[in-house]
């Protein structure tokens, strides 16, 4: 430990934080360059042997950035990517970003930090930076623009997930993020409930909400695959927020409780489909009809972020007219689907990536009014990480997956207990009863 992240641990105010040197080095969880074909045609390579937690360097600080000291962070799906350095390695990502500026070649190193949520204090900001300072609470939102950057789209400019397609990421004693990535930490969660939220309900909101994406109305029929993850409870709470009805997809007792608990009352139970593939015409046309039994109509929206395993079924449940939006394919990249059913019934595609600076203020401003919750499931310390991730990899969490990174134990950092007693400690710790 350094002097300046005991300091942290103490409860030192922000200006005796600003006077304390930064270290030289820090804890986190990183991977190896040279590990990158270390799996080779593995079916589901162990990302426990990938992923490491030591001392990494600590890089000089950008003008338009700030140091942060996580408390806690959490899996993301893409850390497990960027474990099983699949569908290719994340260290492509960091060689073309450090071609781009000074800056940026900072990325580019035979290790990557990995990690895209954190909660924490900063500990220092950039010579460019006025709107926060040192011992600010702060969540981190994971889409990082650059205002001069090469990457852009017709909405603007394509943003990089932090920690994925950069280096520098969550998980670990520190971070270094633009500024532009800081939000206000919710004040009534803990450290690791609010760490939890940033990826999969920023992404969410912009799937869901934002014109961006599907650009739900009111009434609007959602069918949700993988409601119990940590995109779909999420993806369950934004429709029944917004007037929609949300139709979510599981597969267990226990995730059709939770998902109801979260607002849903139409859930299917992916085990009355039987044992058929999703491929077989048949079981997509039982499922169908199952959508219109419980909520009267064909979906005017599909959350998609299964991928090849859901996709073809995804555009033939979706109604005419309706969209399929996808941010992800955690079962495969390589998407079949007869494409009669999108263009005759002019059905849409939409893809999204994140979410815009505009959009992670929206959803943080829920979570932080307690209009939505978080979906915390476990909390591992940062040495577990590997397991953490492992988890996540085979399916056996629900919600989201913390890491307490400076954090020594769980249920810190809550500063408005009278917000959180209003909303009920059983609502904010559903997904951890047993």
């Amino acid at each position: 430990m350094s002097e300046l992240i005991d300091a942290v641990l103490a409860g030192a105010s922000g200006e005796e934080l600003a006077r304390l040197p930064l270290p030289d080095a820090y804890r986190a969880a990183y991977l190896r360059k040279k590990d990158a074909g270390m799996f080779g045609d593995e079916p589901t390579p162990d990302v426990r042997r990938s992923l490491h937690v030591g001392e990494v360097d600590v890089p000089e600080v950008a003008p338009d950035e700030v140091v942060v000291a996580v408390m806690a962070s959490s899996i993301n799906y893409n850390t497990v990517w960027s474990a099983m350095f699949r569908p290719m390695s994340t260290f492509h990502f960091l060689e073309r970003f450090g071609r781009e500026d000074r800056w940026a070649a900072r990325h580019d190193l035979d290790y990557q930090v990995v990690g895209s949520d954190a909660a924490g204090i900063i500990v220092r900001t950039g010579a460019g930076v006025s709107h926060w300072e040192p011992g600010d609470r702060v969540v981190v939102q994971p889409s990082t623009t650059d205002p001069e950057g090469p990457r852009y789209s017709e909405e603007g400019r394509i943003p990089r997930a932090w920690g994925y397609e950069t280096n520098f990421g969550g998980l670990g004693d520190l971070t270094v993020v633009k500024a532009d990535q800081l939000l206000p930490k919710p004040k009534h969660l803990s450290w690791e409930e609010a760490a939890v939220n940033t990826l999969c309900a920023m992404t969410s909101y912009r799937m869901l909400v934002s014109p961006n994406g599907a650009g739900m109305k009111q009434g609007d029929v959602v069918l949700i695959w993988g409601a119990a993850g940590g995109l779909g409870s999420y993806a369950v709470q934004l429709v029944r927020n917004g007037g929609g009805i949300p139709v979510p997809v599981v597969s267990s007792d226990r995730k059709a409780r939770l998902v109801r608990a979260l607002g849903a009352e139409a859930v299917l139970d992916r085990r009355e489909f039987g044992d058929g593939t999703l491929d077989e015409p048949k079981t997509r046309r039982r499922i169908g009809k199952a959508i219109r039994d419980v909520a009267g109509e064909d979906p005017h929206i599909v959350f998609e972020h299964t991928g090849k395993e859901t996709f073809g079924a995804s555009v033939f449940l979706a109604r005419s007219g309706g969209t399929v939006v996808t941010c992800g394919s955690s079962s495969g990249y390589r998407h079949e689907y007869d494409n009669r059913y999108l263009w005759m019934n002019l059905k849409r595609i939409v893809g999204s990536h994140g979410a815009s600076r505009a959009e992670a203020i929206q959803t943080n401003r829920l979570l932080s009014l307690g209009m939505l919750l978080p979906v915390l499931s476990a909390s591992h310390p940062l040495e577990e990480v590997g397991q953490a991730s492992r988890s996540l990899q085979l399916g056996e969490h629900l919600g989201k997956v913390a890491v307490r990174c400076l954090a020594p134990h769980d249920g810190l950092g809550i500063e408005d207990h009278e917000l959180r007693a209003r909303i009920g400690e059983e609502r904010l710790t559903l997904f951890r009863d047993p």
